[in-house]
């Protein structure tokens, strides 16, 4: 994946990334006061190959300025029905409101109907009410079946099935 937004560029994540992500995703949790799990709910992150690149998933950065601002993927879930989970989809305060959040989750939702999947499913907390309005806009609805401890919500959307439509 390589695609630009304004002055963003998103891309396939890669070893380098490892670090920079882990502290995007700890200073956003931090921000609402939810606590980063690397044992947990972002074990993901600490071992991208295994989660999303052996699983027929993506992780995708987005860089501005050689510096990264923001994460994004997902990996497909044993839930539903040809299944993927969007996760990590963080971004740091100052890329906020300028579209890119949205930007990101159509790339995403492209690139997952591109591979076939039928269904999105979303984990997300109550506090990050921003993500929650962006899931809600772009059809996405509330279901049961948390899996996460720090999320207390949850969303499905459907794909239609040709991407083109």
């Amino acid at each position: 994946m390589e695609a630009e937004y304004q002055n963003f560029l998103i891309r396939d994540w890669q070893p380098s990334d490892r670090t920079p992500v882990t502290q995007i995703i700890r200073s956003v949790l931090a921000e609402y006061h939810l606590d980063f799990e690397p044992r947990g709910a972002d074990c993901d992150v600490v071992d991208v190959e295994n989660y999303y690149l052996a699983t027929g998933g993506e992780f995708w950065v987005i860089q501005q300025d050689n510096q990264l601002v923001g994460t994004g993927g997902y990996y497909p879930v044993k839930r539903g029905e040809k299944a993927v989970e969007i996760r990590k989809m963080y971004l740091l305060p100052h890329v906020r409101g300028l579209g890119l959040g949205k930007y990101l989750l159509q790339q995403l939702e492209k690139a997952i109907a591109a591979r076939g999947f039928k269904q999105i499913w979303v984990e997300t907390a109550s506090v990050l009410t921003t993500a929650v309005k962006l899931y809600e806009s772009y059809g996405y609805q509330p279901a049961s079946g948390v899996e996460t401890p720090r999320c207390d919500r949850i969303y499905v959307k459907q794909l239609l099935r040709n991407p083109n439509d």
